[in-house]
């Protein structure tokens, strides 16, 4: 009997949800999304090697920054980023890593402080609801990413954690919109993800 439940009850729910992801248009934003996501993963990686070839020897560069500035001014500067905004690529940072002497262990800090940093920025955006003006501004400014996250929830989320969607804005909007908490901490784990493909992707280039 319980077997039937389940088998007669999960297609149909499956069935429902597909209908809804359609109606939402789920499916093409999630094609688009991973249109985008290659474009500019490509455009980052022949870019590099370019900049390698013609103009910049990428390898010094990294070099002099880890003999300049110290893991902790990195770390603060990628924290603050990832906090607000996204305003630096993470790849950048990665690259950082891949000259260390122990870079997947630098890996998995940055991705740490950018699941934190999130964790921040969601209860920001808690913060900002309260205050009337800043909420208003703030909706106007992302209203995109709250309107996708309302229809997708979670899903929306995982995009935010390992695509080029800014991880620090959807966590914003998540706070904003009061999206249940340990949901959110649930599908952010994916952003461990995004940096250990990332990794693979830019390691194997330095």
């Amino acid at each position: 009997m319980i077997k039937y439940l389940f088998q007669s009850f999960y297609p149909r729910r499956l069935s429902i949800l597909n209908r809804y992801y359609k109606i939402t248009q789920f499916y093409s934003f999630l094609k688009n999304t991973a249109y985008k996501g290659g474009t500019v993963t490509a455009i980052f990686v022949l870019l590099l090697i370019g900049l390698e070839i013609f103009l910049l020897d990428f390898n010094v560069l990294l070099n002099n920054l880890v003999t300049t500035y110290s893991p902790k001014i990195i770390y603060s500067v990628f924290f603050v980023s990832e906090t607000f905004l996204g305003l630096l690529p993470p790849e950048m940072f990665i690259a950082w890593a891949s000259k260390l002497e122990t870079p997947w262990i630098a890996v998995f800090v940055l991705a740490t402080l950018s699941y934190i940093g999130g964790v921040l920025a969601y209860f920001l955006g808690t913060r900002l609801f309260l205050i009337p003006y800043f909420k208003t501004h703030i909706e106007i400014k992302i209203q995109k990413h709250i309107t996708n996250l309302r229809k997708w929830g979670g899903v929306f989320v995982f995009l935010g954690a390992v695509s080029p969607i800014p991880h620090s804005i959807v966590s914003l909007a998540s706070g904003l919109i009061k999206y249940n908490f340990k949901s959110y901490l649930l599908w952010s784990l994916f952003r461990y993800l995004r940096f250990i493909i990332y990794a693979l992707i830019i390691f194997g280039i330095f």
